[in-house]
């Protein structure tokens, strides 16, 4: 359902809004301002644009087609990281347009914060052609803790068609340096023969520490805890006791047939096996409202040993509006496990434009 807003509240008006008062909520409010100012810059011309008109562009980032998503992150050590993945969006947008967009923000973040941009360089031909196809060629992360402010990319492996995204898989990990990481990571394949099982992100750190990680993604179509154990099984680190008890806590469903199911592996410099493991489950597919995601997600954190009460004071930060009223606030949660930052993430939506009703809302791309 549209949202009716009184005045001509802007797109960033309403983020910006929301990005104060979720960096306020987690302890960051010292970034407030700049991260404000990356999320316009990166948004470009659709951040102008008032809410009562419909969205510029069709982003897959959100299921209301607002070119931002939110992420709370639960750390270890108490601490929470705010992250938000943002689609560029040109004036007159377009896949090759949307793309030109983003290439030149890239340019202006590497003259705002000392990116690391070699390896980016060493795969941008594979990923990045003149002509791309799918929902998405660039998208960013960026990722706020009390420290500082960093970027990551997001690159599709779809943009040469499905068919072709494994082989290009193989080729961005092996021009990254991780050649003997490839056959471990397809042989954990948890159906080989079928399609069900799609590369959808692959994802580089722009910084250059040990810590920086290389992140493949897949996307599983009717999967269950079955593909998620085998999965898991590519990384040392992974507790299957801990991945059946966060199945069980936030989906509990046998085979997840509405969105598919998100997996990723991290990679560090010169490893063959992954060091982490996440697993991502679109919770708003499987719930009749938000109001049962939170508390699900609320019961994930305490069992992990986290304060549940900052996830009620991030929602507060993004909606006023009563949980029950519609479901996709909260998108996914997911459970992180091994190296080198293991926790929960819970992923909220800026619901710019649209609240989906409740009982559900309809299957969209991975």
């Amino acid at each position: 359902m549209r949202i009716t807003r009184s005045g001509a509240v802007t797109l960033n008006e309403h983020t910006g809004a929301q990005v104060r008062r979720l960096c306020a909520v987690l302890g960051l409010a010292e970034q407030a301002d700049e991260v404000g100012a990356v999320l316009a810059d990166i948004i470009g011309p659709a951040g102008t644009r008032a809410l009562d008109e419909p969205p510029l562009w069709r982003s897959d980032v959100a299921d209301d087609h607002t070119p931002v998503e939110y992420s709370v992150a639960f750390e270890e050590d108490g601490t929470h990281t705010l992250r938000l993945l943002v689609e560029s969006v040109a004036r007159k947008p377009g896949p090759t347009a949307n793309l030109a967009a983003a290439l030149s923000c890239l340019d202006r973040l590497a003259q705002r914060y000392p990116l690391a941009l070699d390896r980016f360089d060493a795969v941008r031909g594979l990923f990045l052609p003149d002509e791309p196809r799918g929902v998405f060629s660039l998208w960013f992360s960026i990722v706020v803790t009390r420290s500082r402010v960093a970027v990551k990319i997001y690159l599709n492996p779809e943009v040469h068609g499905q068919a072709a995204a494994p082989g290009l898989v193989a080729a961005g990990l092996d021009r990254l340096g991780l050649t003997a990481a490839w056959p471990d990571l397809s042989s954990h394949a948890p159906r080989p023969t079928s399609t069900l099982d799609r590369f959808s992100f692959f994802a580089i750190d722009l910084d250059d520490t040990p810590r920086s990680r290389v992140k493949v993604y897949q996307s599983h179509f009717r999967a269950g805890l079955r593909e998620l154990t085998h999965l898991g099984a590519a990384c040392p680190l992974t507790d299957a006791d801990v991945l059946a008890d966060f199945d069980a806590t936030i989906g509990g469903r046998e085979s997840y047939d509405g969105r598919p199911l998100v997996t990723s592996y991290i990679y560090l410099a010169g490893q063959r096996e992954p060091s982490g493991f996440s697993v991502y489950l679109p919770v708003r597919d499987y719930v009749p409202d938000d109001a049962v995601a939170l508390a699900r997600t609320k019961t994930l954190l305490c069992a992990h040993g986290f304060d549940a009460a900052v996830l009620d004071r991030a929602i507060a930060a993004v909606t006023d509006r009563p949980l029950e009223s519609g479901v996709g606030l909260i998108a996914h949660v997911s459970l992180r496990m091994g190296r080198p930052r293991p926790g929960v993430t819970v992923y909220l939506s800026a619901e710019a434009y649209a609240v989906a009703a409740p009982g559900g809302v309809a299957a969209g791309a991975a």
